[in-house]
């Protein structure tokens, strides 16, 4: 058995959640959501991101908004929907018991 491989599964499994989160506390910029990822030791990838932002988009959790940038193209900034702010508080639900039950097992 590969613990690599274990590992990456379950860190994919809880990326929808903190992506959620990160864009729960302040709209936010692509590169801002890696940031704050790598500094919590998930480390993700561009092309693992952009994907799952338009995914969450087209599902009316997110939206984004444009704005210009003397640096550079415009940047989208995402922020929760309505319908995405309601998604998160059932996520955080089911992290919240998925945990307690996984502590109360390991401890």
């Amino acid at each position: 058995m590969n613990i690599e491989n274990t590992a990456s599964q379950m860190r994919k499994g809880v990326l929808e959640f903190c992506i959620l989160s990160i864009i729960k506390q302040a709209e936010a910029y692509p590169s801002d959501i890696i940031e704050k990822m790598k500094a919590a030791n998930l480390n993700i990838f561009e092309g693992t991101l952009y994907p799952l932002l338009t995914r969450l988009k087209n599902a009316g959790l997110l939206s984004y908004r444009w704005v210009e940038s003397s640096s550079g193209p415009p940047r989208k900034y995402f922020q929760l929907t309505s319908t995405g702010e309601e998604f998160y508080k059932e996520l955080e639900n089911t992290w919240n018991e998925l945990a307690d039950a996984v502590k109360a097992l390991t401890q």
